[in-house]
């Protein structure tokens, strides 16, 4: 997956036509320099379709065929639990593209699409995963030198119903004290900055390519005069510099854990055990990790059979690292709940936060549930919640939902603040968490965004890797700042912020049209006609029964 896939991941219609020449520019530059950096494996996998034993694979792999790769990049093989074992030998070169990368930390990137997945570095098994846990940045060595050898064989399975894929697997070459940054990292900064100023200043975007198309590529070869280069570079994107930093990215760490879905309901347990150790484990290396969960089933269940554990997360939570953000009792199926299921929902929830964690839940946290009927914003706002969050309504192939933060009103007239959460399983990704933050900033005219760094679906939490992500983009002038903070602190500024909005807009007789305004309450006509239609299927199921 490169740069360029992630910089066009928004519309091209979000583009008016006489920008995206220096769109186009700009990526150009900036995928060369990706290029210096990142060097792709996909086309240099040895491929096995079969079970064997490591020691087999070993043994046959240098006379295995070479894999293929699909139109999407893509080392894909057949659906049904299948193995496949990809195996290939790297001799690290001098350059990378002509760059010189004698001293980099190197890492193995790898995505994949498989049931089960096994990573082995020079024999050993450095990391297993599946379907949810399906992406990793191995480290390989911290200075590499030309000529280092490595070893790498993956045994994937294919799921059950769908095809397995090895959907990237790539080098990347660090410096990891930023002093200067590698070529990729300055590139990444060109997308942070290109991603909102297509969003919010389009007039920008000529000067930045302008600023980028100085850089003497051709120089590529003597590293320190390309780095001198690229120092220049940077030097011509400072007067971006405040401007950028006046967004903020919220992190939170957060792990989306299904009760019941794809695996029995004693699996669950162990995943939120796994999930909550991990966390915990982390928290002491990177004080500054703030972690939300939702659920309180799953910590009623843990303060039976886990109580030293739950005492740890009290403990966090009273320190105020750890949120319970919950809302209602698990993330229910919200389709089939009649009201006074839904009800107690919210009710046992409440009460059990209020009773084990000192205070309720303040957002009913719902990013993965189907179904929100009209009555909800009545019961949420009476449950004491004063936001609804979800990231669901984008989940539409066709109509896309408008709104990131609207008023939902409900059959009785009660309305919710209600916010589209960015998407859930995410990595930190500077070019994904740029398009979310500059999308939220045009869309409702606030400047603090949210991301959710964390494997999702069958819990397993921000990792290591991810904090260090953090740390390293807090170092870049051309990032919007970015910290972690408990969702509580966030809800509170984006309430502060609405506020503020509605009061300046209100003393305003002229208003400037190009300034983003908060978007007009949402009424939710369309709640009520889903509302209706269950409610006329149920009316024709009783009477075909009758």
């Amino acid at each position: 997956m490169g740069w360029k896939c992630k910089f066009n991941a928004m519309s091209p219609a979000s583009v008016a036509p006489e920008y995206q020449a220096a769109l186009d520019a700009i990526a150009a530059t900036a995928q060369r320099l990706q290029s210096l950096s990142q060097r792709s494996l996909q086309t240099q996998w040895h491929f096995y379709h079969g079970n064997l034993t490591l020691d087999e694979a070993a043994q046959q792999a240098p006379q295995w065929p070479f894999a293929s790769v699909n139109h999407r990049d893509h080392v894909p093989w057949p659906k049904g639990r299948q193995s496949l074992w990809l195996w290939q030998r790297l001799v690290i070169p001098e350059t990378c593209a002509g760059f010189e990368i004698r001293g980099s930390t190197l890492r193995l990137g790898l995505t994949w699409w498989a049931e089960f997945a096994q990573v082995f570095v020079n024999g050993q098994l450095v990391q297993e995963g599946d379907i949810f846990d399906c992406f990793t940045r191995i480290p390989l060595k911290e200075r590499v030198q030309p000529g280092d050898e490595f070893t790498l064989a993956l045994h994937l399975v294919s799921p059950g119903h769908d095809e397995g894929a090895l959907v990237r697997s790539q080098l990347i070459y660090e410096n990891p004290n930023l002093d200067p940054p590698e070529p990729g990292f300055v590139a990444d900064e060109m997308a942070v900055l290109a991603q909102y100023f297509r969003a919010l200043a389009p007039e920008q975007l000529a000067p930045l390519a302008a600023a980028t198309q100085q850089l003497e590529l051709s120089l590529v070869g003597n590293k320190p005069q390309f780095q001198a280069e690229l120092t220049a570079l940077r030097q011509r994107l400072m007067p971006w510099r405040d401007w950028i930093q006046q967004y903020q990215i919220t992190c939170v760490g957060h792990a989306h854990l299904d009760l019941a879905w794809l695996w029995p309901v004693p699996e669950t347990w162990e995943a939120a055990e796994r999930t909550f150790q991990s966390v915990l484990a982390l928290q002491k290396d990177f004080p500054e990790l703030t972690y939300t969960h939702s659920s309180p089933a799953l910590f009623a269940w843990l303060e039976q059979h886990r109580p030293d554990l739950f005492t740890a997360v009290q403990q966090a939570v009273d320190q105020g690292w750890w949120t319970i953000d919950a809302g209602l009792w698990v993330e229910p199926e919200l389709n089939t709940l009649g009201g006074e299921s839904l009800a107690r929902q919210i009710l046992y929830g409440q009460h059990y936060c209020r009773d084990l964690f000192g205070t309720t839940s303040a957002i009913a946290w719902l990013p993965d549930s189907f179904g929100f009927s009209a009555q909800l914003p009545q019961l949420l706002k009476q449950g004491g919640i004063r936001c609804f969050a979800t990231q669901k309504l984008r989940w539409n192939d066709t109509t896309e939902f408008p709104h990131h933060l609207f008023n939902w009103q409900g059959l009785d007239g009660t309305q919710l603040l209600s916010m589209t959460l960015p998407p859930i399983g995410s990595d930190i990704d500077p070019a994904k968490m740029a398009e979310q933050g500059a999308t939220w900033a045009s869309k409702t005219g606030l400047t603090t965004a949210l991301w959710l760094p964390g494997m999702g679906d069958h819990g397993g939490g921000p990792t290591r890797d991810m904090l260090e992500q953090v740390r390293r983009w807090q170092q870049s002038p051309f990032f919007p700042e970015v910290s972690f903070q408990p969702m509580g602190q966030l809800l509170e500024a984006i309430e502060t912020q609405v506020y503020n909005q509605l009061t300046s807009n209100k003393s305003q007789v002229k208003t400037d049209p190009t300034t983003p305004q908060l978007p007009p309450t949402l009424i939710s006509f369309f709640f009520k006609a889903s509302s209706l239609i269950l409610l006329n299927i149920c009316l024709k199921k009783r009477r075909s029964s009758d």
